[in-house]
């Protein structure tokens, strides 16, 4: 097993501070409820949060498709759900990954039920060969190609979360 770095930690705070620019532009200082999507979004989101200027109320969600393996099943399950009202008011979910698409149609149809004011998504990765669902994604960090990536929150098993790249998982090499 081994893992290639893919994109470096240098690139990845260069993108989130231009991310953070871009977002800071579009909400003009009103205030948004910012929504991890747990477990993978929480390296991305706390430096983008950090790099925003204007006023946040962060929340978090949890959902999970892919268990132990390398691809997902396709069953997405809400393990955490927000507690904040958002009737009226900006919602930004930070992502790590936009995959196949089956977690943010399922989190979208929930959140569009309690009339948020706006709902965009900022993810990390989009990995547009596996989507199986159009999302829009409003702000993107980079875009890849269909491989499994870990580190920067990204896990295989629980593992490698903390790595501060993002790299490929090559299981046959040694």
């Amino acid at each position: 097993m081994s893992i290639d770095v893919f994109i470096s930690e240098d690139q990845i705070q260069k993108r989130i501070k231009e991310l953070g620019e871009e977002i800071s532009r579009d909400y003009k200082g009103e205030e948004v409820i910012v929504v991890g999507v747990l477990n993978g979004s929480f390296m991305f989101c706390a430096d983008l949060v950090r790099v925003l200027k204007f006023p946040v109320i962060t929340e978090f969600m949890a959902a999970a498709s892919y268990g132990e393996g390398t691809t997902t099943s396709g069953d997405v399950k809400i393990l955490l759900d927000i507690k904040t009202d958002i009737e009226g008011k900006h919602v930004l979910f930070i992502e790590d990954i936009v995959d196949t698409g089956h977690t943010f149609k399922k989190i979208l149809a929930m959140i569009e039920k309690r009339n948020p004011k706006s709902v965009r998504i900022a993810s990390l990765l989009s990995k547009p060969a596996r989507r199986e669902h159009h999302i829009d994604i409003d702000y993107l960090a980079f875009e890849i190609e269909d491989k499994f990536v870990i580190g920067y929150g990204l896990d295989l098993g629980g593992k490698y979360r903390e790595l501060p790249y993002i790299g490929v998982y090559n299981p046959e090499a040694n």
